[in-house]
């Protein structure tokens, strides 16, 4: 090889082994997590908090794995801020969990099954929405939350009067949250056709 080539090589390959190295790095910085002030952590953090419970209302465990997405904060501080919004009446999860079945229930008829799964969706403790929807359905009755579904589904599709139909009904209902009970005896006296239990299934 000719020597000006090969010195042309040489140039070339230290250019991209040096670049390579740069950028490996780099890469290696930018893995490592953001060290601040444990003060400023603190009130960035508070700050977050604050603006993430202005958005919307939250449980205190779904507000907790929202903090800790970011790496500048860490446990210790972000338990501590919960505790000062606890202090504070910012944070309350049978308040929380109260209010939020209540507002489900009146914007659409679901039933207590359905409610259980969506409050553990939002890291609410089987204990305190128990509690919450105890009170949402003595406010609220699921009998006549399961003939409001009713009507709106016969509204919208009219009456069942064929099995396929009933058993859309049916199937329905249950996504909505409602008792195997409550929608075999609901769904039989909705049907213009009368059909088993079984065939419900």
């Amino acid at each position: 090889m000719p020597r000006g080539v090969r010195v042309k090589v040489e140039v070339m390959q230290k250019r991209v082994w040096g670049n390579r190295r740069a950028r490996k790095v780099e890469g290696e910085e930018a893995e490592k997590p953001r060290v601040i002030d444990a003060d400023k952590a603190r009130e960035r953090t508070m700050q977050r908090a604050v603006k993430l419970l202005a958005a919307k209302p939250r449980s205190v465990a779904e507000l907790r794995e929202r903090l800790l997405e970011k790496q500048w904060t860490n446990e210790a501080i972000v338990d501590g801020v919960l505790e000062k919004l606890r202090e504070y009446d910012y944070l309350n999860d049978e308040r929380f969990a109260f209010g939020f079945a209540s507002y489900r229930v009146k914007q659409k008829p679901v039933g207590r099954r359905r409610m259980e799964r969506d409050l553990t969706m939002k890291k609410v403790s089987k204990e305190t929405a128990s509690e919450a929807l105890d009170l949402v359905y003595e406010e609220t009755p699921e009998a006549d939350l399961i003939d409001r579904a009713i009507e709106k589904r016969v509204r919208l599709r009219g009456k069942p009067k064929t099995r396929a139909e009933v058993k859309s009904l049916y199937d329905h209902l249950l996504r909505q949250g409602f008792s195997y009970d409550m929608v075999s005896e609901k769904v039989r006296a909705a049907s213009a056709v009368n059909i088993d239990e079984e065939d419900a299934e």
